[in-house]
């Protein structure tokens, strides 16, 4: 399974070892390291044009990473040249903070009790929450991706469809997603499919389970340092299931072979899909596609979550900032990440376009508002962040996600079942989990 951007990076980086460690060198800078594609970084550096213009006395140098982040972060710090500011991912930071490279952010939060109680009372519980580890706050919320559907209008205006719902309490189900699906994938004569019902632009073993939570099982309770993750429940399973079959029995969707010689981006971007699974992260490259006239809408429920009446869910796919422990400038850093995570520095995020920003007052701003003015349903956006339910956290991530990885494939190939999940897969994440 090859993570997309939420989960690791969205490009390359254009700075490696070499100049993270000149930059480690330079007493006079606050280093920020990050991941970014280009259209990402641009924002970025406004963001610190505008701190520095607000902190003079600060200089910030930008780091972007190169290849594996998590990788790079471990290697600076063990050689004693660690970043002053870390971005942080759900999926990895517990790993970091376990080892002590990420300080606690309560220690700094307990004295500047203003920032923290503002802070605090604008945040969106699920978000703040999620870097969260051990009694410790290692990271701020930055910004919330997401998992939701993209949808071309044009297509489903032509065979006369409903759109998807654009709330996330007033979801559909996946029967109604599945019709929906099989009326707008199109054949031709020699029976190949010339248009897509559904596209997943995400990552495959992360949307099944993403299908799996919404019919009304999480991944883990608890979410925080789990000893068990629900891959031998019924309901989560069937969730896997009904995706899997998406490609494989009603052959709406490309199967994974298929997937391996074509963008699932590109067909959405050229009019060859009707509905795209992805983040926010995806929503400039779409509004860049010639001709491309999408809205955004929820993803559906399976049959166990509408029998409870419960709303829709995405992932909840946040990035953090954090501070190195061993930062020399501490200061410094606490200045800067209160500037990037508070009012001002969120509302340049939600201006941007490029991001969802993380505190509901700059959520509901006019400029997140006037950056979406092609999205009749913003409420899946701005409504996204408190309808949100993230991945397990634990030191251990990397190596469940490698048993994930091995595991799913025959899955989602359609050469196993889902069921097959709690003799091939369960076992073994218990194992790993129970080393916590």
């Amino acid at each position: 399974m090859r993570l997309q951007r939420r989960t690791l990076l969205r490009g390359a980086g254009v700075l490696g070892a070499a100049a993270l460690a000149g930059c480690a060198r330079d007493d006079d800078a606050l280093t920020f390291f990050f991941a970014a594609n280009p259209e990402e970084a641009d924002p970025r550096q406004r963001i610190i044009d505008a701190f520095q213009r607000t902190h003079p006395g600060i200089a910030v140098r930008p780091i972007l990473a190169g290849g594996d982040p998590t990788q790079q972060m471990s290697t600076f710090c063990a050689g004693g040249k660690c970043p002053d500011v870390l971005m942080a991912w759900e999926f990895n930071y517990a790993g970091l903070a376990d080892r002590g490279v990420l300080l606690d952010l309560n220690t700094l939060l307990a004295r500047d009790r203003a920032f923290a109680e503002q802070l605090r009372a604008d945040s969106i519980d699920a978000l703040y929450d999620t870097f969260a580890f051990s009694g410790g706050q290692y990271a701020f919320p930055e910004q919330w991706s997401g998992a939701f559907l993209f949808y071309n209008r044009a297509l489903f205006a032509d065979a006369g469809i409903a759109p998807p719902p654009g709330r996330w309490d007033r979801p559909w189900i996946f029967a109604e997603f599945l019709d929906t699906a099989t009326a707008l994938t199109k054949r031709g004569p020699d029976g190949r499919v010339r248009q897509w019902g559904f596209v997943d632009t995400w990552s495959p073993a992360y949307t099944a389970g993403l299908f799996g939570m919404n019919n009304g099982t999480p991944w883990s309770v608890p979410r925080m340092n789990p000893a068990h993750l629900n891959f031998d429940d019924d309901d989560f399973l069937a969730g896997v299931q009904f995706y899997a079959d998406l490609a494989n029995v009603h052959k709406v969707a490309p199967a994974v072979s298929d997937t391996q010689s074509m963008s699932t981006m590109d067909l959405f971007s050229l009019g060859k899909a009707a509905m795209a699974l992805g983040g926010h992260w995806r929503y400039q490259t779409f509004a860049r596609a010639d001709g491309l006239d999408f809205d955004i809408g929820v993803l559906p429920t399976g049959p166990a979550a509408a029998a409870r009446g419960l709303a829709a869910r995405s992932d909840i796919g946040t990035t953090g900032l954090a501070i190195a422990a061993q930062s020399r400038r501490r200061e410094q850093a606490w200045e800067f990440v209160k500037f990037v995570a508070g009012p001002i520095g969120q509302a340049l995020i939600g201006e941007s376009g490029l991001f969802v920003p993380v505190l509901k007052s700059a959520i509901a701003a006019p400029g997140f508002t006037a950056a979406h003015r092609g999205i009749e349903n913003l409420a899946v956006l701005t409504g996204g962040p408190a309808h949100s339910e993230g991945l397990p956290i634990t030191p251990e991530w990397s190596k469940v996600h490698a048993l994930l990885d091995r595991a799913f494939g025959p899955v989602l190939r359609g050469k196993r079942p889902a069921a097959s999940l709690k003799t091939d897969l369960v076992p073994q994440v218990d194992e790993v989990l129970a080393a916590t």
